[in-house]
This record gives C-alpha cells, sequence and structure tokens, in this order.
C-alpha cells in the first residue's frame, strides 16, 4: 500500500515539471537569458520536488529510513523512465536525452533526479527525530 500511495506521490511531480519547464520558456528564458534560464529552472525544480515531498511523504504514515530510499529508488527509476519514453515519443534521439544528464551543459537535470531520489529517506529522517523530539518532550 505504501509503494502505491508513494507513486500518487511521485505523479503529483508531473504537473510541476511541467509548469516548471512553461515557466523556463516564457520568464526565466527573458530573465535571465538561456544560458541561465536552465540551470534556475533545474534548482527551483528540485526545490518544489522537495516541498512536495516534505507536505505529502509523511501522511503515508511512520516510514524508516530504508522504506525511504526504497520509494526514493522508485521514483528515480519511474522518472528516468517516464523521461526517456517521453522523449523517445517526441522523436528525440538517445544522445540528446543523455546530454540533459550533463550538467556542464547548465542542465541540472541531474541535481533533480538526486533530489528525486534523496528526498523520501531524509524526509523520513526529519520525521523520526521531529517524533524522537517530541516523544523527549513529553518525558
Amino acid at each position: 500500500m505504501k509503494t502505491l500511495k508513494s507513486i500518487l506521490i511521485w505523479i503529483c511531480f508531473i504537473p510541476v515539471a511541467i509548469l516548471n519547464g512553461g515557466l523556463r520558456e516564457y520568464v526565466l528564458n527573458q530573465t535571465f537569458g538561456e544560458q541561465w534560464a536552465l540551470p534556475v529552472s533545474g534548482v527551483l525544480l528540485s526545490v518544489c520536488i522537495f516541498l512536495i515531498t516534505c507536505l505529502l511523504l509523511p501522511r503515508m504514515g511512520n516510514l524508516n529510513v530504508k522504506e525511504g530510499y526504497r520509494i526514493g529508488l522508485l521514483w528515480a527509476c519511474m522518472t528516468i523512465m517516464f523521461e526517456f519514453i517521453l522523449g523517445v515519443a517526441e522523436g528525440h534521439t538517445f544522445r540528446e536525452l543523455i546530454a540533459a544528464y550533463n550538467p556542464a551543459t547548465g542542465n541540472m537535470w541531474i541535481l533533480v533526479i538526486f533530489v528525486i531520489a534523496l528526498s523520501p529517506a531524509i524526509v523520513s529522517i526529519i520525521s523520526i527525530k521531529r517524533n524522537r523530539n517530541e516523544i523527549d518532550k513529553r518525558t
């Protein structure tokens, strides 16, 4: 059941990523120029994904860190598969898709993948520490 709930949280990332792409194309490109719009957009998407994870993952109940890592791995794999399937469907070459993982090009997609992969474990650690502090305050 936790896996299904975690997939529903991951689905929330999709419209946020689409909106982020629109923001990059219509606002950030004009504000910062194309050279800076891509990295700013990547960092912004990473922050949004972490915040969504912070807001929604604790609602699944108590997760241990191991479960957090498993969910993060699942999310990262789903994201990469989604990107490659969508990219191929849109007619992009494998080389173009792989290029998105090179931060030297200004693309921060690899940061987004790391945030997706690590956010559930980080949120689990934060929740565990918060729960311990609440227990300590009561005693």
